[in-house]
């Protein structure tokens, strides 16, 4: 019987059908970080119980991490303090596996995992984190969860899940010049809304993802759950596999060799069924921004901001309204033009090394507006070193930029990097709801780098095309 990848890895790694027909699957490797494991650990304490498979488990610190100058210990924050020291505590003590501050290997969880070669094609992967989903990029199942299971995952390596639909999005054709993969992900968001996705995985698939890099399917996947889907993959090919080949935890020699047969046998099959087909021109997207509050609040760069009339429906009303008086952005009018207090590249959907070098190659010559603070974060300690060593992170400082170290920093500020009160930043991250950067009433605007490095020029949300010359804006 045909099937698709998600149907293939499931069934693959399902122990049984529980009574409420849940499944419990087996979590062929687990990436834990500092924020959700220590309640984890705690009650594998107080149950008297062990790490069953630690050698399936991996530990980085990032969300807490402060990324300003050096990053001296004690934090400044104590709390922060307390949970990085809590980690390595509790991976000392079960035996995991823990890539700490210095090692030249820590970062963004969803950056380090491809990074080390430890996401591969065919695994079922958990983590305490929403964008769990950047791994499907590899043609693995992959989940963010709670504290509770992630207690389940440590004990017993198996979760308890519901099977989802599998939705295919198919996206052909030819990007336009300026079009990224963010771009592609908030276009998708914003056809689908941001609960279409409820009870699916998302097949991403077309001429758009096999032309992308792996980095590329990475930021795609990584936004699924901003779309309201439990996951996102891409099927594994022979980009995958040249990512893969050569890193610290990948397959070697003849395990290679096999681990590629096998790898190719998972894509989905051609005669497979989906529960949905969604079809996306490529030419149809435009570099896309966010005006409001949910990642489904999207427009392309040209277009004006929506207002409360092009409702079709009293709940649409309501969401409009509620989103423009937190934006303080005028309904009706073009987004283009609109100030920018801060600009920040980085987080696990687009803090990787293609990011920077896509960013710096526009960058380069130019000036970040005076009145604008713009940071660049990298996302591990890897693709900060790649930065230095390419010219990159010299080139972000040269046009005025801060060059930090990695971490998650504004994404979700659970860090120093925070906005301060009602300010306005243009972000490559993921997320723009309310508070998101820190601050109560901070505003967010979700775009890709090379538009943030527009906007840091600019001052002003700015069609990149226009300020750095990449096409004629249509």
């Amino acid at each position: 019987m045909s099937k698709n990848l998600f149907q293939k890895v499931w069934d693959a790694h399902t122990v049984r059908t529980l009574s409420n027909g849940q499944t419990q699957l087996l979590i062929g490797t687990h990436l834990i970080h500092e924020v959700t494991s220590p309640q984890a650990f705690g009650m594998l304490r107080d149950m008297g119980l062990q790490v069953r498979y630690p050698q399936r488990t991996f530990a980085t610190v990032d969300h807490i991490v402060p990324t300003l100058k050096d990053q001296m210990e004690p934090f400044s924050d104590p709390l922060a303090q307390e949970m990085i020291n809590a980690l390595r505590s509790n991976c000392k003590e079960f035996g995991v596996t823990f890539f700490d501050i210095g090692s030249g290997s820590q970062g963004v969880v969803h950056v380090v995992g491809p990074e080390q070669g430890i996401t591969q094609p065919g695994m079922t992967i958990a983590c305490g984190d929403s964008h769990t989903a950047t791994h499907g990029a590899f043609g693995a199942i992959a989940f963010g969860i709670g504290t509770t299971q992630i207690r389940d995952t440590l004990a017993t390596q198996t979760i308890a899940l519901s099977p989802l639909k599998v939705r295919q999005i198919n996206v052909d054709g030819e990007l336009p010049p300026g079009v990224y993969a963010k771009d592609v992900a908030l276009h998708i968001i914003k056809l689908l809304g941001a609960k279409g996705g409820i009870g699916y995985a998302y097949e991403y698939a077309g001429e758009v993802f096999d032309n992308f890099s792996m980095e590329e399917r990475m930021t795609v996947c990584n936004m699924s759950i901003e779309g309201g889907a439990r996951c996102g993959y891409v099927n594994p090919d022979q980009k995958t596999y040249d990512y893969l080949e050569g890193r610290p935890y990948s397959p070697k020699g003849a395990d290679w060799d096999a681990a590629v047969e096998h790898w190719n046998s998972l894509a989905s099959d051609a005669d497979c069924e989906y529960d949905d087909v969604v079809n996306i021109r490529a030419e149809d997207i435009a570099p896309s921004v966010t005006w409001g509050i949910s990642p489904d609040h999207g427009i392309f760069v040209d277009e004006n901001i929506p207002q409360p009339s092009d409702a079709e429906t009293p709940e649409e009303r309501e969401s409009i309204e509620e989103a423009l008086e937190y934006m303080k952005l005028p309904g009706g009018q073009p987004i283009a033009g609109t100030k920018i207090d801060v600009c920040f590249i980085g987080s696990c959907t687009n803090g990787r090394i293609s990011d920077f070098r896509e960013a710096a190659k526009y960058l380069k010559g130019h000036q970040v507006s005076a009145n604008v603070k713009a940071i660049a974060v990298p996302g591990s300690e890897i693709v900060a070193h790649l930065c230095e060593q390419e010219g990159i992170a010299q080139t972000f400082r040269d046009a005025g930029f801060e060059w930090r170290g990695a971490g998650c920093s504004m994404c979700l500020a659970m860090n120093p990097d925070k906005l301060i009160g009602d300010q306005i930043c243009a972000s490559s991250s993921n997320r723009n709801f309310k508070g998101r950067q820190g601050s109560p009433v901070g505003r967010t605007v979700l775009m890709s780098p090379v538009m943030v490095a527009a906007a840091a020029v600019k001052g002003e949300i700015s069609d990149a095309r226009e300020v750095f010359g990449l096409a004629a804006a249509v």
